[in-house]
């Protein structure tokens, strides 16, 4: 969960560009759900972590004050599955218009796909999916994370 809160903090700060720098609706519809999702399930993975007196770790996600400087900071930041580097991050900043948009769509796919990974990872772990919170997160994280990579993959074709 730990992990899975640093993960999904990158995707809130990758959608966050998308307002200013692309001219989208379906790009900025996108990002707000991203957006949305992402915060929930932070405040959702805390409150678990919590609950079993474990570190929520980015106390800044209570209040939702993430910028991309924190997230790319040196040291800051491992990097779980599909995350962007450092420099991936500082290019997606630099985008705008077309360029953004493909940046922006493929570093979410990978990002996604990473999540994928995590959760089927997670599910490997003996025990972990017997806890009713656990399953119902992963369950809804594979199944959220897989619409989301079909419906930006269509959004690549147009």
């Amino acid at each position: 969960m730990q992990g899975m809160i640093m993960h999904h903090a990158q995707a809130v700060v990758m959608a966050q560009l998308v307002p200013s720098r692309s001219s989208r609706d379906d790009m900025r519809t996108l990002a707000k759900r991203i957006d949305i999702s992402q915060r929930d399930e932070i405040k959702m993975m805390q409150t678990w972590l919590k609950d079993r007196h474990q570190d929520p770790g980015m106390a800044e996600l209570d209040t939702m004050s993430i910028t991309m400087d924190m997230m790319v900071s040196a040291g800051h930041m491992k990097l779980m599955p599909g995350m962007l580097t450092h420099e991936q991050l500082r290019q997606l900043a630099a985008a705008k218009g077309a360029a953004f948009d493909s940046l922006f769509l493929n570093g979410m796919i990978r990002h996604h796909q990473g999540a994928l990974q995590m959760v089927a990872e997670l599910r490997e772990v003996p025990g972990a999916m017997q806890d009713a919170a656990t399953f119902a997160f992963a369950s809804d994280v594979d199944a959220v994370q897989r619409a989301e990579i079909r419906a930006m993959s269509a959004m690549l074709r147009k």
